[in-house]
Order: structure tokens, then C-alpha cells, then sequence
């Protein structure tokens, strides 16, 4: 089967990246994304920005300024914008018909938060078959109680190599990697 990957950048926007909520490697993290991107773009490769709508709680409200994007990430009008009104991109939004428009049967995950929105992102996308690349230094999350937010990203970087998929592959590659491994094909 050919592979046909799609770039998801999780909830990459400003209201979760604020100075009550700081995140780790926030800098490092958008480079990586557009470094990402750019790369896709280059192949004819969708680029898909999730924006978290939440509405429903007041919240991270359409072309609101939380809702808006980084203004570091660097977007492209070819690039598909979709709403998600949960953790999990899947949940009642149009990503699923989107991907299946767009023949997509490699995921390829950055984003926001690692332990939330990231980990329900992929926790669905392998139910459902994809083939997923996590970026292992391609999303953030902020401290917890208990765990410093490279700790978080470390555990869940870790809990995805180890993670047994339904059909389809699950890896966890650093971006240079998968950049190398991409560009020697």
C-alpha cells in the first residue's frame, strides 16, 4: 500500500500558550512544526492545523485571539484548517472525512498538549488504523503537579514506542529523522 502522510498540528494556538500557562520548548517546537511543514508542502503533502473550538464553554471561541494560531507558525492557504471540539481530533469534527477525501493513511503528530489532546489524538487514530509517526520532539505540554513537562513528554514518548497498534504502525521519531528518512526516499 502507498503511503500517503498528513502533517497534524494540534492546537498550536495562542490561548494555550500564555503566561499562566507556559509550555515547554514553546520556541523549539514551533521551528520543528515549520520546519515539518514546509517539508510537506514541498511534496504535495496536506498540512493540517487543528484549532481547538470551544465555544460550547466560552472558551478558545472561533477568531477569538485564543483561538487564533502562534504567530510564529508559519501557515500556507493550501493548508486545511479543522475545528475539534474535544481531546480527541476524531471527536464529531470533520477530520475523519477529510482524511478519507484525501486517500491519508499515515498520521504524522505534532502539537499541544502532549498529555491531553496529542495523547487522545493518537489513542483514536490507532483504533481506527492509521499508520502515526509522533514527533518525539515535536509537542509540548506544561508542568504538572507532580511532573515537570519534560518529564510528561519524556512518559508519553516512551508509552507510544511501547504501544501495541490494531493494524496499521505507530513510531516515534525525532523530527531530523523522519526529515532524513523522508528526504532519502
Amino acid at each position: 500500500m502507498i503511503s500517503r502522510k498528513a502533517l497534524l498540528v494540534i492546537d498550536m494556538q495562542r490561548g494555550s500558550f500564555t503566561e499562566a500557562t507556559p509550555r515547554h520548548n514553546t520556541e523549539g517546537v514551533v521551528q520543528i512544526i515549520n520546519s515539518l511543514a514546509t517539508t510537506f508542502r514541498a511534496k504535495s503533502w496536506p498540512v493540517l492545523f487543528i484549532q481547538h473550538d470551544g465555544s460550547t464553554m466560552n472558551e478558545f471561541v472561533p477568531f477569538t485571539t485564543e483561538w487564533e494560531l502562534l504567530d510564529d507558525l508559519k501557515t500556507d492557504t493550501g493548508d486545511i484548517r479543522i475545528d475539534k471540539y474535544a481531546n480527541d481530533v476524531f471527536y464529531r469534527s470533520e477530520l475523519g472525512q477529510k482524511l478519507d477525501m484525501l486517500a491519508i493513511n499515515e498520521l504524522v503528530i505534532t502539537g499541544c498538549a502532549t498529555d491531553f489532546c496529542v495523547e487522545s489524538t493518537i489513542q483514536s487514530a490507532v483504533s481506527k488504523d492509521y499508520n502515526i509517526t509522533v514527533i518525539e520532539d515535536g509537542h509540548t505540554t506544561g508542568n504538572r503537579p507532580n511532573l515537570q513537562a519534560s518529564q510528561v513528554i519524556d512518559h508519553y514518548n516512551w508509552v507510544w514506542k511501547n504501544m501495541i497498534p490494531t493494524k496499521g504502525k505507530i513510531e516515534v521519531l525525532s523530527h531530523h529523522l523522519f526529515l532524513q528518512q523522508v528526504l532519502d526516499k
